[in-house]
């Protein structure tokens, strides 16, 4: 990403409604993987640490990052967090450790090489060890939101499973999020990709009172998502084991 949208993570990730709403699902998620009491946790591309709080309550958590202001952020958040240099898919400081679970929150659209991305995660993981994963959905919506994000792509259902298993990984879960406001972001991306605009729409932080109605929609998913996968959204979450 481009330094400054660090600056603006940082700035807005403890309240926006896509980072609230998206932890809430999250959560839920790591919860009903029942980990071990000090499960190893390894977040990579960590930003400027809005999950190392939320991944903390189930296990010790390692991080890493690739831009150092990002990382001097997280410490100057977390002062004790385990925060290391290093990149997907050859950079990665860890030497022979392996981890119960593994975490890439909308980081892998930012790799120029996934499918190496993916066999260096596999390659981490534990026996029974999990990948978490969430990517943004439908290469039809990419615009000026990806663009300034500097996303190399959106991804299909089919194309991550295939990616994800291509890597050695065995897909448990795969579903779609953020499910209801769909419609209403995808007549503002199209609608930005129309109007060749500069700056996506809709980034902003919300009004407080539309903040929270809108992190309370997305975050209510938590409910759903024990039961059945959501068959739309403008994300694609996955749970990937080791296909030993």
């Amino acid at each position: 990403m481009r330094p400054s949208a660090y600056v603006d993570m940082a700035a807005v990730e403890e309240r926006h409604w896509w980072f609230a709403g998206r932890r809430r699902v999250l959560a839920g998620c790591i919860a009903r993987l029942g980990l071990r009491p000090g499960a190893a946790i390894l977040e990579i591309g960590s930003g400027t640490g809005g999950n190392l709080r939320l991944l903390s309550r189930f296990g010790t958590v390692t991080a890493v990052e690739m831009n150092e202001a990002a990382r001097a952020m997280t410490l100057a958040r977390h002062e004790r967090a385990d925060i290391r240099a290093g990149s997907l898919p050859y950079d990665l400081p860890l030497g022979d450790r392996k981890f119960d679970l593994i975490c890439l929150f909308d980081v892998l659209e930012h790799v120029e090489d996934d499918a190496a991305a993916l066999t260096a995660v596999r390659a981490l993981l534990a026996p029974g060890g999990v990948l978490l994963i969430t990517v943004p959905a439908y290469t039809a919506l990419f615009g000026p939101h990806d663009e300034a994000l500097h996303h190399k792509r959106r991804y299909e259902r089919a194309g991550l499973r295939a990616k994800l298993t291509d890597a050695g990984l065995r897909v448990d879960r795969l579903s779609f999020i953020n499910a209801a406001l769909l419609p209403v972001a995808w007549a503002l991306r199209l609608a930005d990709k129309g109007l060749r605009r500069a700056q996506a729409s809709g980034t902003a932080m919300p009004p407080a009172p539309l903040n929270a109605l809108l992190a309370g929609i997305f975050g209510a998913e938590t409910l759903l998502l024990p039961h059945f996968d959501l068959p739309f959204g403008l994300s694609l979450l996955a749970l990937a084991r080791a296909d030993d």
